[in-house]
């Protein structure tokens, strides 16, 4: 079984670059008014994943392991 990783987009944080949507689109959308989210509440674990995670500049996207629910990133 593929490991799987919780992902949300803090619509509070993001600043609507757009880059996680850029970077990966079939991981990640924009809405209507510029908002990206992650096209599915898990997605399965992948180098890119994460890379997307630390490039948004204000560390808007959260990921969480979905079976352990360890952080991935950001990490304390």
């Amino acid at each position: 079984m593929t490991e799987r990783w919780t992902v949300a987009v803090d619509k509070r944080v993001c600043v609507r670059t757009g880059l996680c949507a850029a970077a990966a689109p079939e991981q990640f959308a924009l809405d209507e008014e510029g908002q990206g989210h992650a096209r599915s509440e898990t997605l399965p674990a992948s180098e890119l994943l994460l890379e997307v995670a630390e490039s948004c500049p204000i560390e808007a996207i959260s990921v969480v392991e979905t079976e352990s629910g360890r952080r991935v990133f950001p990490t304390d």
